[in-house]
């Protein structure tokens, strides 16, 4: 209940409740882009401020180790469940989406955990951008499988690993986190100082602000989700439950503490609907884009924001140390 009256979630609400009621309220694109980058250099920030103090520590390596197996796990076990479901496009394009993360989501799930008290390691937010890239190599690799399979001699050309490597990593704003991380981890405790007004003092409105665009965004996509089949939008709610709970796994078995389990819950509870839906479009144009993205934004993230994250923090409260 303490999430649901939390300001930022309740500009989510809002703007899930103008989308529907067809408002003209609207963020401009200019300023929902400065929103999202924001956020993203003052989590990276605080990241690389937290990790300065703490230093490269066994959990921290074994936290990110983590995090990029659940990054192939999850993506993997998506495909083979949802190929059941789909035709073999449609189930590597959702199985990705669903295989990576959801940034708006991680970043609302650590103001979460600073809100009830909950401690979790800076290094979370390299974790993040580590789990970001493998489920669309996965996409991109079984896209080519389905093709050769399907198509005559001579009429495929790969697509370039190479390239979409280089887009991934490349991407600027996973390269503005990772890029302000590295900043908060050079100037440790006096950039902190300095910083502070701009990564600490407005981060909750500025979060605030950007929820509300999302909501409107997630209220606009509802009707992607209006006549899918039953079976895939079970998965679109209870797949994000599994991957959580394979993820809760990994860390009782780890011994991961309740902070960094709960982003790490969070994380492979996620779905993308920004980088790989923006690379699916070109690297799997066979994939129907309203299904992924329509699943991911429409349904996916308001649960996550609403009721997954407060689950997730509440259980790994209760099962970690």
């Amino acid at each position: 209940m303490s999430n649901l009256l939390d300001p930022a979630i309740l500009f989510f609400a809002f703007g899930v409740f103008a989308g529907l009621v067809r408002s003209n309220l609207e963020i401009p694109p200019q300023v929902s882009r400065f929103l999202s980058l924001y956020l993203l250099m003052a989590l990276g920030l605080k990241g690389g401020f937290a990790l300065a103090k703490s230093g490269l520590t066994p959990m921290v390596a074994t936290s990110l180790g983590l995090a990029v197996l659940l990054a192939i796990v999850v993506p993997l076990l998506g495909y083979f469940l949802l190929r059941k479901l789909l035709n073999g496009f449609d189930a590597v394009a959702l199985a990705a989406t669903y295989g990576s993360v959801s940034a708006v989501t991680f970043i609302t799930a650590t103001q979460h955990l600073e809100n009830i008290g909950v401690v979790f390691g800076g290094h979370m937010a390299a974790a993040m951008a580590l789990m970001e890239s493998p489920a669309i190599i996965l996409a991109v690799v079984l896209a080519n499988l389905h093709r050769r399979r399907s198509a005559k001699p001579g009429e495929v050309a790969p697509l370039s690993i190479g390239k979409v490597l280089h887009e991934s990593f490349t991407d600027g704003a996973q390269l503005l986190l990772l890029g302000a991380m590295l900043v908060g981890l050079i100037t440790g405790e006096h950039g902190k100082a300095v910083m502070q007004p701009f990564s600490v003092d407005l981060f909750k409105g500025m979060l605030a602000f950007f929820l509300l665009d999302m909501g409107l965004l997630a209220a606009r996509n509802f009707k992607e989700v209006i006549g899918k089949s039953k079976w895939v939008l079970a998965y679109a709610v209870l797949g994000p439950l599994l991957h959580a709970s394979i993820a809760l796994g990994l860390c009782v078995l780890f011994g991961v503490p309740a902070g960094d389990g709960a982003l790490l819950m969070t994380l492979a509870a996620s779905a993308s609907y920004i980088a790989v839906p923006a690379v699916l479009r070109f690297a799997i144009p066979e994939a129907n884009p309203s299904l992924y993205f329509g699943l991911s934004l429409g349904l996916t993230f308001p649960l996550n924001i609403v009721f997954g994250i407060p689950f997730y923090a509440k259980i790994a409260s209760a099962v970690l140390c």
